[in-house]
């Protein structure tokens, strides 16, 4: 049995005892501050090995050591009184009731994104509400996806109806309502979806930003100021209230239950955002739901995806997923990781102000367009010395340094 920390950056479980993690983040800083989640690590009685979230323990925090030796404590003792497989599950239970138990629990409501979790659960449930939790097998999960999939399902789609559904079997495994060999059904299903293969690269430019704002109602023109100048995500945007905007320091404070990742984030407030926010007529007299920024028929938004499909078209930009170059809200966010690093702006600070805990998903995010890879080229012929900003090199006073050719290298010259 170990106690692991998580890297906060890659996500790698090491030893408590390293002070440096192999990608280069330094884990005692990282410990200080409260970055660091908590694992512990021990063997069932017929040798297979398990990984626990320490956060995932009742009434303990995953980021203090403390709780986490407190959990490994807790296990070790178990497993001397060979207590450590002791589950008793409910062989009766249905994955409807098993859903009841899990939405209806508070750390599980408190997500932002419930709804989304509920939707996926529910589509899972269409075919194995009625069936025993403990009967359904890893073949009947492959079916399932195999069937989603022919019906015209994305894959996506498919992977995130699983996904959701295993995550509350993960959730009842530890809360000892399923045995292990429900876990383990979960835990053999491959993802439909190729890495990498949902990665999107559209990004909004400046002229499309403009005809988007030209030819937008009231209510869909704030959120698109909010979505192309700060990244936040659509339902951080959706859920933001007055109390949270600070127009005379600049900033959005965004707190732990405001945010995908559980984390607060304070968020800069650029000129022209402030300008059009000091605007909004509703800025002085929030209170109760009209609190909520933005508004659409004095009720806080729930969606925007019909009026920014009509809005698309009015400005003549190409809506949808699922459409080569189709443009969807969230493409806002890649716009505004892409703009930031073209400006010049740390990567480190980039990723700080839109809450990307990780580069791998920082990388997903920043899109490389025409203009970086024909602003790269430049570079290069700038460096070979035939560039159109070139500037041949001057001799040396020891003539040490040889003169640059003005004239380009061509593969003729070979011959």
């Amino acid at each position: 049995m170990a106690i692991l920390a998580e890297c906060p950056k890659c996500r790698n479980k090491q030893s408590v005892r390293n002070k440096v993690c192999k990608c280069g983040e330094n884990l005692d800083k990282a410990k200080r501050s409260k970055r660091v989640k908590y694992w512990i690590k021990y063997r069932f009685p017929n040798g297979s090995q398990r990984k626990e979230s320490v956060n995932a323990m009742k009434d303990l925090d995953g980021y203090s050591i403390d709780d986490a030796k407190a959990a490994y404590a807790k296990r070790q003792v178990e497993k001397r009184e060979n207590r450590i497989l002791d589950i008793k599950q409910d062989t009766k239970m249905t994955f409807r009731e098993l859903a009841e138990w899990y939405l209806d629990l508070e750390t599980v409501k408190a997500l932002a994104s419930f709804n989304t979790i509920k939707i996926n659960i529910e589509k899972f449930n269409k075919v194995f509400g009625q069936h025993i939790v403990s009967s359904v097998k890893s073949a009947d999960l492959e079916n399932y996806q195999a069937r989603r999939l022919k019906q015209g399902a994305a894959p996506g789609t498919v992977d995130h109806e699983v996904g959701k559904t295993k995550t509350m079997i993960f959730k009842a495994f530890d809360n000892d309502i399923v045995g292990g060999e429900t876990l383990k059904a979960f835990k053999r299903v491959k993802k439909t979806l190729k890495s990498g293969s949902d990665v999107r690269d559209r990004i909004l430019s400046q002229d499309e930003f403009k005809a988007l704002i030209k030819h937008s109602s009231e209510y869909l023109q704030g959120i698109i100021f909010m979505g192309y100048y700060t990244g936040m995500r659509r339902g951080e945007i959706f859920n933001l209230t007055w109390d949270k905007v600070d127009l005379a320091a600049r900033l959005i404070w965004l707190n732990p239950e405001d945010t995908k990742d559980n984390k607060a984030r304070k968020i800069p407030i650029c000129d022209e955002l402030c300008k059009y926010l000091m605007a909004m007529p509703n800025r002085i007299q929030s209170s109760g739901w009209n609190n909520h920024v933005f508004l659409f028929r004095g009720r806080p938004l729930k969606t925007i995806r019909n009026g920014l499909s009509a809005l698309c078209k009015k400005a003549g930009i190409k809506y949808g997923r699922f459409k080569k170059g189709g443009f969807v809200f969230h493409d806002l966010r890649h716009t505004f990781n892409t703009n930031m690093r073209k400006a010049g702006v740390q990567e480190s600070v980039i990723m700080e102000i839109t809450g990307h805990s990780t580069r791998e998903m920082f990388d997903r995010y920043n899109t490389i367009d025409e203009e970086d890879a024909q602003k790269a080229v430049n570079q290069l012929e700038v460096f070979l010395g035939f560039g159109p900003h070139s500037v041949p090199q001057k001799r040396g006073k020891k003539n040490l340094i040889r003169k640059t050719s003005s004239k380009p290298f061509l593969s003729s010259d070979l011959k």
